[in-house]
């Protein structure tokens, strides 16, 4: 039953599932008993990570290349 919860809590936030919807829905008086307890990080979840921190930062760097090149014209 234990490995249901950790399980439970690992698949929910790689849903995009909150984390204290998460400690809510297994009834942890703290979210850090949820997190540092009963969550593993997914590779799934890594990798959806990453691609939005490299959708954000080479979204700004081609507003900040398209603002240089108005400038300079």
């Amino acid at each position: 039953m234990h490995d249901l919860r950790h399980g439970t809590a690992s698949l929910a936030l790689a849903c995009g599932s909150d984390l204290r919807v998460v400690q809510g829905t297994l009834g942890h008086g703290s979210v850090v008993v949820t997190s540092d307890i009963y969550t593993s990080v997914l590779s799934e979840v890594y990798h959806r990570s990453a691609k939005a921190i490299a959708r954000l930062v080479l979204g700004k760097a081609r507003r900040t290349a398209r603002n240089l090149r108005k400038a300079a014209a």
